[in-house]
């Protein structure tokens, strides 16, 4: 095997590890194959000779490109309007237990609610954080990439993690999160605004990327979501239940197409936040595929 054959199985031994950095980094499923492709392309270019861990090597280069990303992507937002983001969900079959391969993708997943935090996060403490937290990659590794000490490395993940806990209600049990959410469906296709006030915290907020106006939009209270939902569901009969990054979420279906993929975060037997994608460019780029 010559070193460009090498390099290349290295390469895609390390894919997956790398797609997983990514998507934590960019909460985009596009994005995250974009910027391992520039992982390769760096990598292709480079010279290996000096290179003692060459996986370490690669999640270094995805790291930077994804920093990159992310400091364009706050320059443009800090331009526009468009404030309410909502991170690519993974989206699987309700067997997904029974299906290795499902398994690992649940496995490797993070919560939506985790990804909405995060891009609250300024590109270096998301960095950080991700590196750190979620990857166990050391300070005086990560430090480099952010163009700080590791002390300041270390703070950066520090403030992150502060804003991550403050904000991530911990997960229920899985069984506790398909009764909450069945009951949520249940009374919204019947109409039903007094069931729905006890599924839905008084606070909850609901986040969608693409509203009817074609505005992201944001509500907040649980009358405003219930009336809301119920209103969808009378326009939008047909749904369907399905794993959403390791959680439950709820497909909506505009004839044979998905619609909308709403992911849930539930606390305390209620629905806390529910999260949205509907932009039917976005949905177009998602992989349905033994799901619908």
């Amino acid at each position: 095997m010559d070193g460009n054959d090498f390099l290349l199985t290295e390469f895609e031994a390390n894919r997956g590890h790398l797609r997983a950095v990514a998507y934590r980094m960019l909460g985009s499923l596009p994005e995250a194959e974009d910027a391992v492709q520039e992982t390769w392309l760096k990598v292709a270019a480079a010279d290996t000779d000096d290179i003692a861990n060459i996986g370490g090597w690669f999640t270094t280069i995805t790291s930077r490109v994804c920093l990159n990303m992310l400091r364009s992507r706050r320059a443009r937002h800090e331009e526009s309007l468009d404030i309410v983001h909502v991170p690519d969900p993974i989206v699987a079959p309700m067997n997904s237990a029974d299906d290795p391969e499902d398994q690992a993708l649940l496995a490797d997943s993070v919560s939506v609610a985790l990804l909405v935090v995060l891009e609250t996060l300024t590109p270096s403490e998301r960095l950080a954080f991700v590196l750190h937290d979620l990857f166990a990659m050391p300070f005086d590794e990560v430090a480099p990439i952010v163009d700080k000490t590791p002390a300041a490395a270390r703070k950066l993940a520090s403030r992150a993690r502060t804003r991550v806990q403050g904000a991530t209600p911990q997960s229920p049990r899985v069984s506790e999160q398909r009764r909450v959410v069945e009951a949520f469906l249940s009374a919204a296709r019947g109409g039903d605004l007094e069931a729905l006030m006890t599924v839905l915290d008084p606070n909850i907020v609901l986040r969608n990327d693409h509203a009817p106006d074609k505005a992201p939009m944001e509500l907040v209270g649980a009358d405003q979501v219930g009336r809301g939902a119920i209103i969808y569901r009378a326009a939008n009969a047909r749904s369907q239940l399905v794993r959403v990054n390791g959680g439950y979420g709820v497909l909506s279906f505009s004839g044979d197409d998905v619609s909308a993929i709403a992911s849930f975060t539930v606390a305390n037997n209620r629905v806390v936040a529910m999260n949205i994608v509907s932009d039917p460019e976005r949905i177009a780029k998602l992989d349905f595929t033994g799901i619908v």
